[in-house]
Order: structure tokens, then C-alpha cells, then sequence
């Protein structure tokens, strides 16, 4: 558990930033440091630890997934480092679309919302 939990640790950290991930760790106390921990081990560890499916590909996934559940707090953080594994504004723009044509059109608006906040703050 501990080697999976570092391999999700240096997964996550690469894909959502050092800051935000150490400031989530950092935070978390005796009720969520479990979650946290379990978290970092199996979908960071396990999931994204797998080298069958490269970090692009399986951001540009989370982004299809966590948009048609409408998580999104998770979306606009996954979009983050969805641009930090290499997806490009297009690509963002093309999953929307997948979203909007499977998920309704209500929710392609709140992706797009979420998008352009995103690259916004790229270019400040």
C-alpha cells in the first residue's frame, strides 16, 4: 500500500500541481486524512499508476466522465491538470461537445463555464 500510495502521490502531484495537492494533505485531519490517503493510493496509485493508458488520454477521460456526472468543482479542477498533462483548448473543446451530445446540452454550458474560467487564469 505504502509504494502504491507514492506512486499516486508523484501522480497526482504532477497532474493537479504540488501546491494544491500538499495543501489538500496538509489540511486534512483525523476524520479525512483516511479518505485522502486511500484516495491517493488507489486512484492515483492504482488508476493512474497503470502505464497502459498515458496521462493525456486518461485526463481527457476524467474530463468526459466527471462532466457527464456534473461534479463540477472536480471538472474544473481535472481541467487544470488536464491542461498540465498536455490537452489543448481544442481538445477541451471537442469533449465538451461529447458532453453536450450524451449529457444535454445544460451540461456542455456548465463545462464550457468551468472551461473558460480555467484558461483564463492560463493566460494571467
Amino acid at each position: 500500500m505504502d509504494n502504491m500510495f507514492e506512486t499516486g502521490l508523484k501522480q497526482r502531484k504532477a497532474t493537479l500541481g504540488d501546491e494544491y495537492v500538499q495543501a489538500t494533505l496538509d489540511n486534512a485531519d483525523d476524520f479525512t486524512r483516511p479518505f485522502q490517503e486511500a484516495m491517493t493510493a488507489w486512484c492515483w496509485g492504482f488508476g493512474w499508476g497503470d502505464d497502459a493508458i498515458d496521462a493525456k488520454t486518461r485526463s481527457m477521460m476524467n474530463l468526459a466522465m466527471i462532466g457527464a456526472l456534473g461534479k463540477m468543482h472536480e471538472w474544473e479542477l481535472h481541467c487544470r491538470g488536464a491542461i498540465r498533462n498536455g490537452v489543448t483548448k481544442e481538445e477541451i473543446r471537442a469533449i465538451i461537445h461529447v458532453i453536450g451530445i450524451y449529457c444535454g446540452v445544460p451540461q456542455s454550458l456548465e463545462c464550457f463555464r468551468a472551461a473558460r474560467k480555467v484558461l483564463e487564469e492560463q493566460n494571467d
